[in-house]
């Protein structure tokens, strides 16, 4: 199903499984918005969530993409355009969590996790950026962060490196789109404790609750809720909004707080 004339039209990365990027699309679909979901490697999923939408009456579809590929980024928003003819929104999920040591740390785990989570997030955002900054409405990018990029824990030193490029890239692009284009807007969201690994045991669960300021785990809708403030207020560009229940402010220490555990690809 094509969008609607003048329909707004969002697309999410990593939006395949049931995780925070498919829970967003959802939201959007609930808000109006004709949503392209991008996956990796879940296009059952994706294709099931694609028939849910137009069930209710949305307009969707989804494509594939290796985002750590800069052709296949180009493709992916090619082939978006070529669809919908234009892109009003853009959220970027899709990332990779993965444990390990800094001892066993190698130097492809470090390039693994950024060319993924920050390379990835970058040449979507300037390629969504730059299509938004052509068009007269311009447009808004939510990028996803994690809290714990300005309190790291331990075990994930390859995982922070490349999360903790979000922040500086949502200022940078935020003032070199408004630059070309005043319309273009650019945010992020820094989930906590949202989601947590399905491997987790009741104890690490338990701290990991209370960990945080209002001692309950966060949902995706608490993401997706801020993803559409963010989107739709045209006044705020540039910032980085925690979604953590209090967790950066907290005291004590975070040996496995999670923020999300994403493995969209």
């Amino acid at each position: 199903m094509l969008s609607r004339k003048n329909q707004p039209v969002a697309l999410v990365t990593g939006a395949g499984r049931r995780r925070i990027g498919n829970v967003v699309a959802r939201w959007l679909a609930q808000e109006g918005y004709a949503v392209a979901l991008h996956y990796h490697s879940s296009r059952a999923a994706a294709e099931e969530t694609v028939a849910e939408v137009e069930a209710g009456g949305g307009s969707a579809a989804c494509f594939q993409a290796d985002v750590s590929r800069e052709a296949e980024v180009e493709r992916l928003f090619d082939e978006h355009m070529n669809r919908f003819g234009r892109l009003d929104a853009l959220v970027t999920t899709a990332a990779i969590w993965e444990p390990c040591g800094l001892e066993e740390t190698t130097a492809d785990d470090v390039r693994r996790h950024f060319e993924i989570n920050a390379l990835g997030t970058f040449l979507c955002c300037r390629r969504g950026g730059l299509i938004m900054a052509s068009q007269e409405q311009g447009g808004a990018i939510v990028a996803i962060g994690d809290w714990a990029s300005v309190r790291p824990y331990r075990g994930y030193a390859a995982y922070f490196v490349s999360k903790g490029a979000i922040p500086t890239m949502t200022r940078d692009l935020a003032v070199e789109l408004a630059a070309r284009n005043p319309a273009v807007r650019v945010n992020a969201v820094l989930p906590g404790p949202v989601m947590l690994p399905e491997d987790l045991s009741e104890d690490e669960r338990r701290r990991v609750v209370a960990a945080t300021l209002l001692k309950r785990e966060g949902t995706p809708e608490s993401v997706a809720r801020t993803v559409l403030f963010l989107l739709q207020n045209d006044y705020v560009t540039g910032v980085c909004i925690p979604v953590d229940g209090g967790r950066t402010i907290a005291g004590g220490e975070g040996d496995r707080s999670t923020s999300l555990r994403e493995t969209p690809r």
